[in-house]
């Protein structure tokens, strides 16, 4: 018996050793600051949504031409010409942390970056375009961008855990693309655009930083679509295009 009653004593005065271990926090203090700085790295992939022209003959601005593809099919206004993603490409982004605390749950962040990105292009037609090094159809169309961001987000911060502290974030954003285009592109988008952004995250607390987790996507507010190329290229791969909304999914690691 007294066996026992020294086991769940000692039992018991490890658990709350443990749990005095656990309740130690760091940066205590860090959640006072009104302001301060860090920065971030992450994997973003970015996709499009659309809406075609189905058959292309809807678009009023749809120009016929002999344009044959290999099997001698010419496209005509009758047809639906489609396009989709082919696959999530992961990209980077990099940028800089501004936080500005507004009360004890609640902190305005200015987040701007650099980000770099693909986006892969597949039609239910074969793909030429005259930029190619072959002569053969195309597998798909890449589009490749390289975006300036300029985040404004409120950040929602639940009570802290120890050292853990979950959140909410949204606002919006403005993306500005300053990739090189050019007229003979095949399907053209426009350089800037605005965003809804919104997303969760868990911020740790360690000894000498903080690090916080962030999962967020960014819906675009507007049609991206360009005009089509010049008459070097074939025009029905943007005619098709009806309406094109740019969007960004992107896991972060913000370093304060």
């Amino acid at each position: 018996m007294k066996k026992l009653i020294s086991i769940i004593v000692l039992l018991y005065l490890s658990a709350n050793a443990f749990a005095q271990l656990q309740r130690v926090k760091n940066l205590t203090t860090f959640d006072d600051r009104k302001l301060h700085f860090g920065f971030t790295i992450a994997i973003n992939t970015l996709d499009f949504s659309m809406e075609h022209y189905r058959p292309i003959g809807n678009n009023k601005d749809f120009i016929y031409k002999d344009w044959q593809n290999e099997d001698g099919h010419e496209i005509t206004a009758e047809d639906t010409v489609y396009a989709d993603i082919a696959q999530p490409v992961p990209g980077l982004t990099v940028g800089i942390v501004s936080n500005l605390r507004l009360g004890e749950y609640f902190d305005l962040r200015f987040l701007p970056g650099l980000s770099f990105g693909e986006r892969r292009l597949v039609y239910n037609v074969p793909v030429y375009d005259i930029n190619s090094v072959s002569s053969d159809p195309l597998e798909f169309y890449s589009i490749k961008s390289t975006y300036i961001d300029l985040p404004l987000l409120v950040k929602y911060k639940s009570s802290r855990l120890n050292n853990q502290r979950p959140y909410l974030i949204a606002g919006p954003a403005m993306r500005i693309d300053i990739s090189k285009t050019g007229k003979e592109d095949l399907v053209r988008v426009k350089r800037s655009g605005f965003y809804f952004e919104a997303g969760v995250g868990w911020d740790s607390y360690l000894p000498f930083f903080r690090l916080s987790t962030e999962l967020k996507v960014s819906l675009g507010l507007g049609n991206m679509l360009n005009d089509g190329p010049d008459d070097t290229q074939r025009q029905y791969y943007t005619s098709a295009i009806k309406k094109l909304t740019s969007n960004v999914f992107t896991l972060s690691f913000h370093f304060e």
